[in-house]
């Protein structure tokens, strides 16, 4: 089984959208998402765009990365670049280490519909990375 760790600052947002992203590619896929500073909830709007195209993130929790520090893991992949430079160092074995950064769209202002126009196009971009990871590093290594 492959195991992934998603980190974020907030863990609100972009890694909870790559979370479950990569958890619908592949059910046997151990998919975690963190944040370096997690906000204890994950954004409605996060929610909303997921469920957008058929994925139900609503029971995802945000969590410290504290808790998977110990832990080895496959990937881990940092989404946001604050979380990439603050990336503690993990006592359990890491094999790669990737950052794939995505601008955070909690911070959109406007109009409702250009917010969830913002949710949208990050969701998006988060899609189509992480289905070219899944396509070309990770399905690979499943199917040896």
């Amino acid at each position: 089984m492959v195991r992934i760790l998603i980190l974020c600052t907030g863990n609100s947002c972009r890694s909870q959208m790559a979370h479950g992203f990569l958890q619908s590619f592949d059910s046997n896929l151990h998919v975690r998402s963190a944040g370096t500073e997690p906000s204890g909830v994950v954004n409605p709007m996060a929610v909303w765009a997921m469920k957008e195209v058929g994925i139900d993130i609503s029971g995802h929790t945000s969590d410290s990365v504290e808790i998977y520090l110990n832990q080895e893991w496959d990937y881990v992949v940092t989404v946001c670049d604050d979380a990439n430079e603050t990336c503690p160092a993990f006592p359990g074995k890491v094999v790669k280490r990737l950052h794939i950064g995505f601008e955070d769209p909690s911070k959109a202002q406007g109009s409702d519909v250009f917010v969830r126009h913002e949710f949208r196009r990050i969701r998006e971009e988060i899609r189509n990375a992480f289905v070219n990871l899944y396509d070309l590093d990770i399905k690979p290594k499943i199917n040896g």
